[in-house]
């Protein structure tokens, strides 16, 4: 069994919830609240933009050319899809964007930054595929039964549930595969361990845009 299936075992419980939540329910019905929308594309956007910095570090840290192309490819996908979404949808929906990290996406981008300043590159790897990958399943989860275009956040639905992310998040997954089977049994539970962790952040992230989180001082 790859590290990777093992990995998925471990967190597929709050992938569950994170579908369960009422911000992917809405979302997946077009009933979201546009202000709450507005409020978690600004965060994504704040987080994307940290998101990209890491991948191009943990780039920097890996030792296979082909792994070091394809984490410089990640990272450019990030800041492209992060322009992406000032381009379009911060118009379309009225996005604030002076708006700060909320509490949840500081929280988890200092988690992501932690790993990768501290940890093995193994184990920071580990840490940001879950965004990669929850991303991935919810997109695939948002387009069951949806028809192109009637619900009014189809784009951002496809941007995730499309064939380009799927190709890039399997890769993610096999290139973090190949780093894993070259390590002793204790990274590979550091790995699961930082992997549980960051889908738990996933799911904070939702649940604090459902919930317009604010910073209370």
């Amino acid at each position: 069994m790859n590290w990777s299936e093992k990995a998925w075992a471990a967190l597929a419980h709050i992938y569950e919830k994170i579908v369960a939540h009422p911000f992917i329910g809405e979302l997946k019905g077009g009933t979201l609240a546009e202000e709450k929308f507005a409020y978690y594309i600004r965060q994504d956007s704040l987080y994307l933009a940290d998101f990209g910095k890491l991948l191009a570090v943990i780039a920097s840290q890996l030792d296979e050319p082909e792994h070091v192309q394809t984490y410089l490819g990640f990272a450019s996908e990030a800041i492209s899809v992060e322009t992406a979404l000032h381009k379009t949808l911060f118009q379309k929906f009225n996005v604030n964007p002076a708006a700060e990290k909320s509490p949840s996406c500081l929280f988890y981008t200092s988690f992501l930054h932690a790993q990768v300043a501290t940890r093995t590159v193994a184990v920071a790897m580990a840490a940001v595929l879950p965004c990669f990958w929850i991303y991935k399943k919810v997109g695939d989860y948002l387009l069951e039964s949806q028809t192109p275009g009637e619900n009014k956040y189809w784009d951002w639905m496809d941007t995730y549930g499309g064939e380009a992310f799927a190709r890039s998040v399997d890769k993610a997954i096999k290139t973090t595969d190949e780093v894993a089977a070259d390590c002793p049994v204790e990274r590979r539970r550091q790995m699961t361990a930082a992997s549980v962790t960051a889908a738990k952040m996933e799911w904070l992230f939702w649940d604090g845009a459902y919930r317009l989180e604010r910073w209370q001082i």
